[in-house]
């Protein structure tokens, strides 16, 4: 599904590959993808919308381009859709084209939207014949022999047989429904390498592999709050773990395995690198994981695998594990690094980008993140930015500063107006982006090369951040959302309907439908965070200091 419509598509969507690529490699199964993300349309159109990178397709134009694909290929007996949460207009539209096109396939939605609504989803899109929660490796398999028996037998005979359990839920909203509940493979190392060339070219014959190759997945051109010290020509992308043992309050895990963190091996990851740089030519590759150096060992082993190679590549981690810095025992103001750190481990492999969410530079609000545990267990350390004192935590600047001694580019993103959050707390950040931006430049980097841009903290369905009161007090009394007393989760009315639909963009400012004031979750005035917001958005951040 569409995703951002500023940024340009560089991140082929792994899932549906793998998914596709093991149901047809493995269990025969005809398999293809439609990538409605993969279209930026440069016309007149695009001109007037300011659009530089171009538009998405029309929802006439994505009708004609579903209606070809049948055409071309048949009506089909399965349609999965994946998309994160923001894609739910967009998931609604496409239910009713698929169903007007293809009226008997059995179709499901699965990943991020689907993971955390639920069967609340069957609420929003009653086209659908099932929902599919959590990693789909395996269930897929499910989901695709029921739209088999489905199709076979007819649905009675079907449900008779009792060969689609367990996943049954009954008949909701004039349709047979069903909810699937996807796990963890057992070894991610079976599962077939995603085959991009299943999005090659489309039914029109446009080239969109060829498109999102010559697309940076990291740096200012690729508009997704990276900003990088060099270039790269040809990219591919790909996951090397899964899930994330931690629990940052502002984050749902849940598309992407939840807290139960897994990894493909060190010999199994490079033969993927290896395969990339033969088969499409690249000089970099990104794995956006949400945590890829939570193992120390598997580092290690890569070292030798893909120093061969010499091809550069990037990934995302936490600030602790690039310090490598833990207090020494019985030693007050002393420290001890990793040996060898494993940041220098992964620049000796090839990597020479990090992204790292340091999300707030205050103590007090990364604490109220739940990022405090690791980030301040090594205290703080004091820095002159701009004349003034500040107090930084100490993993975050040595794990910044680790990676450039390193040789790695480090890229900091940043979330403001967060519950609790003051404006000395935002003047803290601020002035770590700073002190960033003069550590690089005594090194020789633009300034450009530090990123400077900053999300505005919103309440996702499924993240902790709900936990704190004046969330659920705002979201209740600006939106009319309401919460099951017992399970904390949202009842899928109209309200949260709408206010779903408003998370269409990450970098979105959501507004009161009532007021028009922005949503303001932090402990700023509205006149202190919309002049910083300001701010941001112009390229004048550090005019926040001088607040």
């Amino acid at each position: 599904m569409p995703l951002r419509e500023t940024a340009v598509p560089n991140n082929t969507p792994q899932g549906p590959l793998l998914l596709g690529t093991n149901l047809r490699d493995n269990y025969g199964v005809d398999t293809t993808i439609i990538d409605l993300n993969g279209y930026r349309i440069k016309d007149e159109l695009a001109q007037k919308r300011g659009l530089q990178n171009g538009r998405h397709l029309t929802d006439q134009e994505a009708f004609e381009l579903i209606k070809k694909n049948i055409e071309v290929y048949g009506e089909p007996d399965l349609v999965g859709f994946s998309g994160k949460i923001t894609t739910l207009g967009w998931q609604e539209k496409v239910a009713k084209m698929i169903r007007r096109l293809a009226p008997d396939t059995f179709l499901v939605s699965g990943n991020g939207l689907a993971t955390e609504l639920k069967t609340g989803l069957f609420n929003y899109i009653p086209e659908l014949d099932g929902v599919a929660r959590s990693e789909g490796d395996d269930v897929m398999i499910k989901i695709a022999y029921d739209a088999k028996v489905i199709k076979e037998r007819g649905i009675k005979n079907a449900l008779d047989s009792g060969r689609l359990e367990p996943y049954y839920l009954g008949y909701l909203n004039g349709r047979h429904s069903f909810l699937y509940e996807g796990d963890r493979p057992r070894n991610l190392n079976t599962i077939p390498f995603a085959d991009l060339d299943l999005i090659k070219t489309d039914v029109f014959g446009y080239e969109m592999l060829k498109y999102y190759l010559g697309n940076a997945i990291w740096g200012t051109s690729a508009n997704n709050s990276s900003a990088t010290s060099f270039t790269m020509q040809r990219s591919t992308n790909f996951v090397s773990s899964r899930g994330c043992p931690y629990a940052c309050a502002f984050c749902y895990r849940g598309a992407q395995g939840e807290r139960n963190y897994g990894m493909r091996s060190a010999q199994n990851l490079a033969e993927e690198f290896k395969l990339h740089i033969e088969k499409y030519g690249v000089d970099f590759i990104g794995m956006p994981d949400d945590n890829f150096g939570v193992d120390y060992q598997r580092i290690v082993d890569l070292v030798p695998l893909l120093k061969p190679f010499n091809i550069r590549w990037g990934t995302h981690t936490r600030l602790d594990e690039s310090a490598g810095l833990r207090p020494k025992s019985g030693s007050p103001g002393e420290y001890i690094f990793e040996n060898p750190k494993r940041i220098d481990l992964m620049a000796e492999a090839g990597c020479i980008y990090i992204g790292f969410g340091a999300e707030s530079a205050s103590p007090s609000v990364l604490k109220a993140m739940q990022k405090g545990g690791f980030i301040l267990k090594n205290g703080l350390v004091e820095k002159r930015v701009n004349g003034q004192l500040y107090q930084f935590p100490r993993t975050m600047d040595v794990g910044m500063r680790n990676c450039e001694y390193a040789g790695i580019h480090a890229n900091l993103t940043w979330i403001m107006a967060y519950p609790t959050e003051t404006l000395e707390d935002l003047k803290t950040s601020v002035a770590f982006i700073k002190e960033q931006e003069n550590f690089y430049t005594s090194c020789g980097k633009l300034p450009d090369s530090v990123n400077q841009r900053m999300f505005t903290a919103t309440w996702y369905p499924g993240t902790e951040m709900l936990h704190h009161p004046k969330v659920t007090r705002m979201l209740h009394e600006v939106f009319g959302i309401n919460f099951n007393p017992l399970t904390r989760e949202p009842i899928c009315d109209d309200n949260f309907h709408q206010y779903v639909l408003e998370l269409d963009d990450a970098t979105k400012l959501l507004h009161n439908p009532g007021t028009g004031e922005p949503l303001n979750f932090s402990d700023m005035t509205m006149e202190e965070f919309l002049q910083a917001r300001e701010y941001v958005d112009t390229g004048r951040i550090f005019e926040i200091l001088e607040m």
